[in-house]
């Protein structure tokens, strides 16, 4: 702020960006010289490539066939054998599964194999004919409510049987413990002794 009496000569509070036209048209002449001299190399050589678009995997993705297994890891062992999940085409090494399933669904694998990020854009006829294949299908499979009854009783006879299974497998526990917990007594010694068993003597 200026001191009364003073003022504010010379200074400028416009903010304003000002270019200058014959600098930057210089510029732009060097730049077209370097290119036709072919000193200014782009990065990409050649044209660019065109990928194909997204599409579903044709493989099971592998994610529980090591799950609680112990392996002994030596770090001259090839990147295959070591601990963690291996890909074959980038050939890294990743060391949980969350991780891995976001290494072969992210932008580096997917390049790898030859696609881009984009998924194909479905055409009227693609769909139409998507749905009359899942009517037909729908239609081959008929799903009644009498066969949903049916699952639902015969699930029920299942964990009946099992529960019956249950209970007699914890009565013959009974029996194997109670057999065990009873001292074997010799007929003779007990008969010498004057007492035929250790019941009780209520009754």
């Amino acid at each position: 702020m200026a001191q009364p009496g003073k003022s504010a000569v010379g200074v400028d509070n416009t903010f304003r960006r000002k270019f200058d036209r014959e600098e930057y048209l210089e510029r732009a002449r060097e730049r077209e010289e370097k290119e036709a001299d072919g000193r200014f190399k782009s990065k990409s050589k050649g044209p660019p490539v065109q990928r194909k678009p997204l599409k579903h995997r044709d493989y099971e993705v592998d994610l529980d066939s090591r799950l609680g297994k112990t392996q002994v890891v030596t770090p001259i062992a090839p990147l295959s054998q070591q601990a963690g999940y291996f890909c074959s085409v980038c050939e890294c090494v990743v060391k949980d599964s969350a991780n891995f399933l976001d290494h072969i669904n992210g932008k580096k694998h997917q390049r790898a194999l030859g696609m881009s990020m984009r998924a194909e854009r479905a055409s009227l006829e693609q769909v139409q004919e998507r749905f009359e294949r899942l009517k037909k299908r729908k239609d081959t499979e008929p799903f009644t409510e009498r066969d949903l009854d049916e699952r639902i009783l015969k699930q029920q006879q299942e964990e009946e049987e099992r529960k019956r299974q249950r209970r007699e497998r914890k009565k013959e526990k009974k029996k194997e413990k109670a057999a065990e917990e009873e001292p074997e007594v010799d007929p003779d010694v007990a008969a010498m002794m004057g007492f035929g068993g250790f019941g009780s003597s209520k009754k």
